[in-house]
Formats: C-alpha cells, structure tokens, sequence
C-alpha cells in the first residue's frame, strides 16, 4: 500500500469529488487515462497525485504500477479565503473561495 497526500488544492472540495469518485476502484492505468481525458481542471492535481502515488509505490515498496488499483481516496476541505464582493446600495456579500486536501491510497490486485 503506498499513498500520497496533496494539501492547500485552490479547487473547491465539491469540484475534485466530481473527479474522485469516478477513479475510485479502477486500476491505475485506467484511472490514468480517466483523468487525461476528462473535461474538468479539478483532474490536474489529482492526476499529479496519483503519479506520485504510482511512484512512491515503485520506489520504495518496489511494486509495479501494473498491478496497482485505487483502493482509497477522499477529499477534505481546507481554510477558506473570505473576500467581500460588492453589492447594491452599498451592501458587501461573502465570498468564499475553498481550499482542499486530497489523500489517495494505491494497492496491490489481489487474485
């Protein structure tokens, strides 16, 4: 089992599940090609998570990314960054732009 961990992710925790949930399962090589050709910007940095995962796996508990899969990943919610926006008759409106946290967890195929 080898993980991988991003923090601070500027992408809305809402927008990244969108992602998440569609790997969660699948090998790695097909959540590889998932994430490339999905339409979202939210699959950037969970693409670079799970080369990283894919790579701490091969470097350090020398497993193959072949016979890798997604067994875990969940996404947190971070800090939030509170801006005011304008509004009429001088009124100001919060906005609140969202952080998030993404662990994700590689394991072997069992067969």
């Amino acid at each position: 089992m080898s993980k991988a961990v991003a923090k601070y992710i500027r992408v809305a925790p809402n927008k990244i599940r969108r992602v998440v949930n569609q790997i969660r399962g699948k090998s790695y090589s097909e959540a590889l090609i998932i994430l490339e050709f999905m339409p979202y910007s939210a699959c950037k940095p969970v693409l670079s998570l799970l080369h990283s995962a894919g790579s701490n796996a091969e470097n350090n508990d020398g497993v193959k990314k072949s016979v890798l899969y997604v067994s875990e990943v969940y996404v947190d919610s971070g800090p939030s960054l509170k801006r005011l926006r304008p509004r009429a008759q001088g009124r100001a409106y919060t906005v609140r732009k969202r952080f998030s946290h993404i662990s994700l967890q590689l394991s072997r195929i069992e067969k």
